[in-house]
């Protein structure tokens, strides 16, 4: 039973991060602009993940100077980049168009893979991309006569929050190929996106925005927090321990957008048409099939 529930770990963190437009659009619409937004979340996200951190083990605070550079690429570069053109997709596209995008991150892993560490690109991983795409140009609109839910900045900008994406995946990769636990990878990456954030910060519209509601305001920056950053890292992370990665990467890309287009509809009245939730469906069977593990990587991970 427990096993049954462990297994829906990475279902939630990809609904958890299908959430994000909730907070950006309530931000966005008080004044925030892209870079504060980012700053109150990973500025809060490091206060709570360095507490939760310093409970857990001290030890996971260390790192080698000379290993500095990853963590600069993974948060200044990867992160920063993620969350930037993801907060302006969301302002940009519908939410489920938004992340449909953002989804498309594992074809971008695929390529980058290929170029830096020779995994190879197969017939059918190839296919699986043509149709990701496919997906996502019918998500996008464009053949809808009249629609108005994209635009060719919020799909360059889309499409570059999921290469983004596959870059802090990557920078990760080899992170922890030199034997960084996941919790120091993703602190030390948002510590130093919230350093650099720092002059780009807003501060005046920051501190309207709690003293409008002190209580009630702080804690939504909390959850804010919570459910953009860390729970989703946690919950992702906690699952590979009880579930194999091709699998929780199923769950975790499949569950993403089908819960912004959910969340679309509820909170901002984004009703998708027959051919976006066709694309969707296209494109959640696309990644999915790419986020399986081939038979070579099954074979390791069972040696091992």
């Amino acid at each position: 039973m427990m096993k049954r529930l462990l297994i829906l770990l990475p279902l939630i963190a990809g609904i958890l991060w299908g959430s994000v437009a909730i907070f950006v659009r309530k931000l966005t619409a008080f004044g925030m602009d892209s870079w504060t937004i980012l700053f109150t979340r990973v500025a809060v996200a490091s206060i709570i993940m360095v507490l939760f951190l310093l409970i857990k083990d001290r030890r996971l605070l260390r790192i080698r100077f000379r290993d500095l550079w990853l963590f600069a690429g993974s948060g200044i570069v990867a992160m920063l980049g993620l969350n930037y053109c993801y907060t302006e997709a969301i302002n940009a596209l519908s939410v489920s168009l938004a992340a449909v995008l953002l989804s498309l991150s594992p074809v971008f892993v695929m390529l980058f893979a290929a170029a830096l560490f020779h995994e190879r690109i197969t017939r059918l991983k190839a296919v699986c991309t043509f149709f990701a795409m496919a997906g996502c140009f019918l998500v996008s609109g464009i053949l809808e006569e009249g629609s108005m839910n994209w635009s060719v900045y919020g799909i360059i900008i889309g499409v570059m929050a999921a290469v983004f994406y596959a870059l802090y995946s990557i920078f990760s990769k080899i992170a922890m190929q030199k034997d960084y636990n996941v919790f120091t990878i993703t602190f030390y990456s948002m510590l130093l996106m919230a350093i650099v954030l720092l002059p780009l910060t807003d501060w005046n519209i920051t501190e309207s925005f709690v003293a409008a509601a002190p209580v009630k305001n702080t804690i939504f920056m909390i959850v804010h927090s919570l459910c953009s950053n860390i729970l989703p890292y946690i919950f992702y992370t906690a699952s590979l321990s009880y579930v194999d990665a091709g699998k929780a990467a199923i769950l975790a890309a499949g569950g993403e957008p089908a819960a912004a287009m959910i969340f679309g509809v509820l909170f901002f009245q984004e009703i998708p048409s027959v051919p976006g939730l066709l694309g969707l469906a296209i494109t959640i069977v696309a990644i999915s099939i790419l986020c399986k593990p081939d038979k070579k990587e099954l074979e390791v991970q069972n040696e091992i």
